[in-house]
């Protein structure tokens, strides 16, 4: 776990092989405190290297299994990407550098999958959908 990133940024639907010619922008480096969504250095982010990517390298170098690593990427990003709360960024990296996301996936992995996939599934606690309609049910 040598080198956790700060994790926020914006990721791009860019398919690298759909575009016209590669970036090469400088790629993420490592950030202290939580920026916002329009910080110009996570726009400058190059494809594959977000702040949430660089935390599942991380986590995969920790030892967490490859399919929670990429479990807790979508949570990370997840949360950046859709304003949720304070609380919930802490949870999922934001103030500690993905520390204890990582911690948890190592210690209790059945817990940090049902934890995330949970957040992921009410994006945040804000809602969910209705198994029987199909509908989403807004909790805001």
């Amino acid at each position: 776990m040598k080198n956790i990133y700060k994790l926020a940024g914006m990721s791009k639907s860019l398919n690298p092989g759909l575009t016209g010619s590669a970036k090469t922008r400088p790629t993420m480096k490592k950030f202290r405190r939580p920026l916002d969504v329009f910080d110009s250095e996570v726009l400058d982010c190059v494809y594959g290297q977000y702040p949430w990517d660089d935390w599942e390298r991380d986590a995969l170098a920790a030892g967490v299994p490859k399919d929670l690593a990429g479990l807790g990427r979508l949570t990370v990003r997840e949360a950046y990407q859709h304003g949720w709360n304070d609380r919930l960024k802490s949870l999922c990296g934001w103030y500690d550098q993905g520390r204890r996301m990582i911690r948890l996936a190592l210690r209790s992995p059945g817990t940090a999958e049902k934890r995330w996939q949970r957040l992921l599934d009410t994006d945040g606690y804000r809602g969910e959908y209705d198994e029987a309609t199909g509908q989403w049910i807004s909790r805001l």
